[in-house]
């Protein structure tokens, strides 16, 4: 079994107990917002480096290191490998996109990443608020106005809709 699927098969252990999961997770959630904040200080630099390396550096272990790229990912300028056999001597990179990762924060709503105070250099309030909605607005699904039979035709012919399209 692979790091990845190893760190899945924990975190995401039906059988386990509730109370240990939400214990597990609040434990990783507060790594996790450590590691971003680091992160987010600097936020061009490219930090690269494999599993293990990247594990020390942040001080953690390197199964929970596998469980903050699995998160991140989806972030990054260039997605690391994870899906394929990933090792702690697999060479990743931590390069994000700050405006996917700032929407992907508000998607997973985790407002205590999106919120963190090293955005307020990143981008201005508004610009915050402005990412904010578009995250919001790309779940929205919009009806489009639904054609009444005997409105017009919206193929512009003239005829009423059951008389043209509608049959």
């Amino acid at each position: 079994m692979g790091l990845l699927e190893d760190w899945r098969a924990i975190a995401y252990n039906r059988s386990e107990d509730a109370n240990v999961l939400q214990k597990f997770w609040d434990e990783y959630f507060l790594i996790e917002k450590g590691i971003y904040e680091k992160l987010l200080t600097n936020p061009d630099e490219e930090v690269r480096g494999t599993v293990k390396e990247l594990a020390d550096k942040y001080e953690i272990e390197p199964l929970t290191m596998v469980g903050f790229l699995d998160g991140i990912n989806d972030s990054l300028v260039t997605p690391n490998p994870i899906e394929e056999t990933l090792a702690e001597d697999t060479e990743v990179s931590l390069a994000f996109d700050k405006e996917k990762l700032y929407k992907n924060m508000v998607d997973a709503k985790a407002d205590w990443l999106y919120e963190l105070p090293q955005w307020d250099a990143i981008y201005s309030e508004e610009k915050r608020k402005e990412l904010y909605l578009e995250q919001k607005k790309s779940g929205t699904v919009v009806k489009p106005k639904k054609i009444g039979r005997n409105d017009p035709c919206p193929c512009g012919s003239g005829k009423k809709y059951k008389h043209c399209c509608g049959r």
